[in-house]
């Protein structure tokens, strides 16, 4: 039998004997699907704006954990040599993460020059199954910043509040743990636009929930937006464009000149906002999570 792996990861397998002829289909060149950016680049810049609170070394994989929040914080990202068999490493990673009650995950990425369908066939073989897939997109940053929204609503600060946490509601318990991953990064922003009132937020000192929110990750170049989320009542209104418009200055005020963001492949209504806004897939990521 072979395997065959897609460029979305999916390995399947033939017999040998059905097959005619074949040939390694490198992946489409970066440059043409948006600023150029190799696959290594992306992926250390987008690892940057989701910082673990506990990391280790496995080889040149690196074991990151932030208490369960997010699967990114929370994930073992393989970017060359484990220094053992992968069988071996994934072994490791089970027995990592067992032992700080959480589920052990690999974060694999394919469909561009110099990605992971190789390790992405290895980890099926060893028994490991795709849980979520998400597309990392990448923009020019000034068209984002020029987009004729109404930013004179969007408040933009360093630290989130009480407010911001209640609207992202992505966590059981917004501890310190949370809020140290969403702190991190080389220059991290946060926006929020006023909703309709005072309202008891979670955690301490309550506030005011916010009609939208958003997060950016200056890094150099790049420019990276993440929790941009809309109070359902204040959807079809501009918000989320809004946010992204405003943090998309901020960024540009610093230097960037590249945007980039994460979008899981089952929100059709993020996905048509953001490629009306000009982003293009770069590549794709996969969480891996042991049967």
């Amino acid at each position: 039998m072979l395997t065959i792996t897609r460029r979305d990861g999916e390995s399947v397998r033939i017999a040998e004997s059905s097959l005619v002829a074949g040939k390694v289909v490198p992946a489409a060149p970066a440059r043409r699907r948006g600023p150029a950016a190799t696959f290594e680049e992306l992926a250390r810049v987008c690892a940057r704006a989701w910082q673990p609170v506990e990391s280790e070394p496995l080889g040149e994989w690196l074991l990151r954990a932030a208490g369960g929040f997010t699967r990114r914080a929370n994930s073992a990202l393989p970017l060359g040599d484990p220094g053992m068999p992968v069988g071996a490493a994934l072994e490791r990673v089970r027995e990592w993460y067992a032992a700080r009650g959480l589920p052990a995950y690999v974060q694999v990425a394919t469909g561009a020059e110099g990605t992971q369908e190789l390790l992405a066939a290895e980890l099926e073989r060893c028994g490991w199954f795709r849980e979520v897939t998400a597309q990392v997109r990448i923009a020019a940053l000034a068209p984002i910043g020029d987009l004729d929204a109404d930013v004179s609503r969007v408040r933009i600060v360093r630290a989130c509040d009480a407010g911001w946490l209640a609207r992202y509601q992505r966590f059981e318990e917004p501890g310190p743990h949370v809020t140290k991953v969403l702190a991190s990064g080389p220059s991290v922003w946060f926006a929020s636009v006023p909703g309709g009132g005072e309202v008891p937020a979670a955690g301490d000192g309550g506030g005011e929930v916010p009609a939208a929110i958003g997060r950016c990750v200056v890094d150099g170049r790049w420019a990276g937006f993440m929790a941009v989320e809309v109070d359902p009542a204040y959807r079809r209104q501009g918000l989320a464009s809004a946010v992204m418009t405003a943090l998309a200055r901020q960024a540009l005020d610093e230097g960037a000149s590249a945007a980039w963001l994460q979008v899981e492949d089952d929100n059709d209504g993020a996905r048509a906002l953001y490629d009306g806004m000009g982003f293009a897939t770069h590549h794709s990521y996969h969480h891996f999570r042991p049967a």
